[in-house]
């Protein structure tokens, strides 16, 4: 719920500088650390005790790795992260190689900033460090609640610690990075619940040296197959393999987790019969780490700048855009939101201004990366002559159809012309 008391008397501490982020996790760091940067005095409030980043890896194009890099991360990014050299695609089925896609130097040369593979942890820590050093002021055990904007600022309610204390935060602007299941949202009228799509995820972490070694690997690799895809690659700099098991099935019943242990025997029910040398990595990583289980959920794309940002709140990664993990691009796109915030935020004018001026440079591209997940999703989850025409145009034109020059490339695509890709 929101609320316009604009005889509501704000603090005399307030500053024009003053934002607070409602969010800890990648999203809200990431905008704290930005958002510091670019001069602002930043308070962030999460809702856990203690950080924490639960979850395995992500893989973070070169979109992204070109804004860690220049904001001076990149020593702390080649220290924790994988650069594979190449994406395989592989038919679940068969066995068969499709298609691969270079990574490593190609995509350093191309878009100016490598492809990387990360553990979440990792990068967490890693934006969680630069926020602190940038001096954002962590407020841990407090969890955002009811959304009042005023005249010259907004109030953040909060609940504090497992007493459930009310408190309030006032400050000048509000950036709700607060996730899936997003409080802030109903700052701009959004009460829209997230969808089930369908699909669970299963996931492992397995450390390298435990495979056998014709089982280790340094690339990505993706096999798709009738309602399914499976995806793994190296993290944690090589030395852990990040195992991703995704099949249709029914909503869970802890719908708002994405981190429960898993029955093994419904994700083998759910695989059917795939190639031996999935099933052994498979088998593998169960006996190795063992599958938690994440119920995929998402909003359909955005449709105006309305949906991110309205007076002096704006959302930013998982609240305004949740969307499937079919083209790596959810953590991605909450750096992308923070970087562009950070950039209005120098601008001039009022707050509501800047806000606006993010939320109508981030939108579409927002949708079209959620669009284009979606239809990811479709493809690889293909049977019956989609499936036999997509294995065609990958065995035919490779590199082709699996490069997305539009979404790796930003200001460069426009500076030079991209080498390959559609």
């Amino acid at each position: 719920m929101s609320g316009w008391l604009p005889g509501h008397n704000l603090g005399m501490t307030l500053s024009a500088t003053d934002i607070v982020v409602a969010g800890g996790g990648i999203g809200g760091l990431a905008a704290g650390w930005a958002l510091a940067q670019a001069g602002a005095s930043v308070r962030l409030v999460e809702r856990a005790d203690a950080f924490s980043e639960v979850g395995a890896g992500v893989q973070i194009g070169p979109n992204v790795t070109r804004i860690l890099q220049s904001g001076g991360l990149a020593g702390e990014l080649a220290a924790v992260a994988s650069f594979p050299d190449r994406l395989q695609a592989r038919d679940a089925r068969t066995g068969q190689v499709l298609g691969t896609l270079p990574l490593g130097e190609r995509a350093q040369q191309l878009y100016g900033a490598p492809y990387a593979c990360i553990h979440r942890a990792d990068l967490h820590g890693l934006l969680l460090r630069a926020a602190q050093q940038a001096g954002v002021t962590m407020h841990l055990g407090q969890a955002a609640g009811e959304v009042q904007m005023h005249s010259r600022g907004v109030v953040l309610h909060t609940a504090l610690g497992e007493r459930l204390e009310a408190t309030a935060l006032e400050a000048s602007a509000l950036v709700g990075a607060d996730g899936l299941w997003s409080q802030t949202r109903s700052a701009l009228g959004l009460a829209d619940a997230p969808r089930f799509s369908g699909h669970l995820a299963y996931r492992a972490l397995v450390a390298q040296d435990a495979f056998p070694a014709h089982l280790r690997s340094q690339q990505i690799t993706v096999w798709m197959g009738p309602h399914l895809h499976v995806v793994h690659y190296p993290v944690q700099a090589g030395r852990s393999l990040n195992v991703v098991a995704i099949v249709h099935g029914d909503l869970p019943p802890e719908a708002q987790s994405w981190d429960e242990a898993a029955q093994a025997h419904a994700l083998w029910r759910a695989l059917g019969p795939v190639h031996t040398d999935l099933r052994e990595r498979l088998q593998a990583a169960e006996w190795l780490a063992g599958w938690r289980v994440w119920a995929l959920h998402d909003r359909p794309p955005l449709t105006h700048a309305g949906q991110m940002a309205l007076g002096r709140v704006a959302l930013l990664g998982d609240a305004a855009h949740p969307m499937r993990p079919y083209l790596a691009q959810g953590a991605g796109m909450a750096i992308e939101d923070a970087q562009v915030l950070a950039q209005c935020w120098r601008e001039p004018g009022q707050v509501s201004e800047r806000w606006q001026r993010y939320a109508a440079q981030r939108w579409a591209r927002n949708a079209q990366v959620q669009a284009r997940a979606i239809r990811n999703g479709q493809i690889f989850h293909a049977q019956g002559p989609v499936a036999w025409g997509r294995n065609a145009s990958m065995r035919l034109l490779g590199e082709r159809v699996m490069d997305v020059p539009w979404l790796y490339a930003g200001d460069v695509l426009r500076e030079r012309p991209a080498r390959g890709g559609v």
